[in-house]
């Protein structure tokens, strides 16, 4: 009798004060891709800023409690420095995701767009169209998943999946 395969749960988040993306995927065996989950977590544009954080934390929250991952990817912060003031609120989001995957003792591993972009496409500076049609052909999908926010949080966790084998990031 075969035994049955386990699966490694991943869980990708893209964070946005506004939107924040989430995908979630499962591995089987080793190379199988499997997408359980994908959506967004809204904050609302016209509260304040601790309102619109934990809306962000509950969210994460209940996607972490209901899907129950393995582990989570976040995309680092990425600053310009022509704009300091959106790094800094990005920064906040991105601590309540921190306190949500802490409170759930669920592992969390941080990703620079760049290594995210080239590990599914081979170009850290792969543009965004490039990155949602790799996300498409990596998990056989039929049309390239929506708001653009979904398709980077699938991209984070299949980065995750490809390092946690191969270290140097390269497919």
């Amino acid at each position: 009798m075969d035994s049955p395969v386990t699966a490694t749960r991943i869980l990708g988040i893209d964070p946005g004060l506004n939107i924040t993306g989430y995908g979630v995927i499962d591995i089987l065996g080793h190379q199988q891709i499997e997408i359980v989950e994908a959506g967004v977590v809204r904050s609302k544009r016209k509260h304040d800023l601790p309102a619109r954080l934990a809306s962000i934390h509950d969210g994460v929250s209940d996607v972490i409690e209901s899907l129950k991952p393995d582990c989570i990817g976040l995309e680092e912060l990425y600053s310009h420095y022509e704009r300091p003031k959106t790094s800094i609120i990005m920064g906040h989001a991105r601590g309540v995701i921190c306190l949500a995957a802490h409170r759930h003792s669920v592992p969390l591993h941080h990703y620079a767009a760049t290594q995210i972009k080239r590990v599914l496409t081979g170009n850290g500076r792969a543009p965004k169209n490039q990155i949602q049609l790799a996300v498409t052909r990596h998990l056989r999908l039929d049309e390239v998943p929506e708001p653009a926010d979904v398709a980077d949080a699938l991209a984070i966790a299949i980065c995750h999946h490809y390092l946690s084998f191969r270290p140097d990031g390269l497919q």
